[in-house]
């Protein structure tokens, strides 16, 4: 049913201008689906649907595209590449030094680039700690981070 529903949302948004939760869960509910606004904003999140401006400065909804994952990745590379000076690892923990006051731009970048390896993030002022699993996905980490860096 969830497949199915899924399938039905991408079929609304790419025919419709959908610019609320509330209209989408009324044209689901047109179409057989009888759901609630609680599943429909799960269901967005889970599709990883975006908000665009349409010709006339109004936003909807629609299917984010490999293309702007693309832009995406390149963007939050770019961010690592202007903000870090070094990097360390230590067991499976990675220590991170960036230019003062960079240290959470360059955090979220490596959150946002939903690595499996990481546990998680914490930034200061100018330095980063990453958890990773283990010790090999902080090599791994290290030598992703290097690779951008051209290091």
């Amino acid at each position: 049913m969830k497949a199915q529903r899924h399938a039905k949302i991408i079929e609304l948004i790419n025919s419709n201008d959908i610019e609320t939760q509330e209209e989408l869960t009324t044209l689901l509910g047109q179409s057989g689906f009888d759901t609630t606004q609680a599943t429909v904003s799960r269901d967005i999140k889970e599709l990883r649907l975006i908000k665009i401006a349409d010709e006339k400065g109004n936003y909807k909804y629609a299917v984010k595209s490999a293309n702007d994952e693309l832009k995406l990745s390149a963007k939050f590379s770019r961010i690592l590449e202007e903000t870090v000076l070094r990097i360390d690892v230590s067991t499976s923990l990675v220590v991170i030094k960036t230019y003062p006051a960079m240290a959470q731009a360059a955090a979220s970048a490596i959150d946002n680039m939903k690595w499996d390896e990481i546990v998680g993030t914490i930034a200061g002022d100018d330095t980063i700690f990453v958890a990773l699993k283990t010790i090999e996905d902080a090599e791994v980490f290290c030598q992703k981070v290097r690779e951008i860096l051209s290091v």
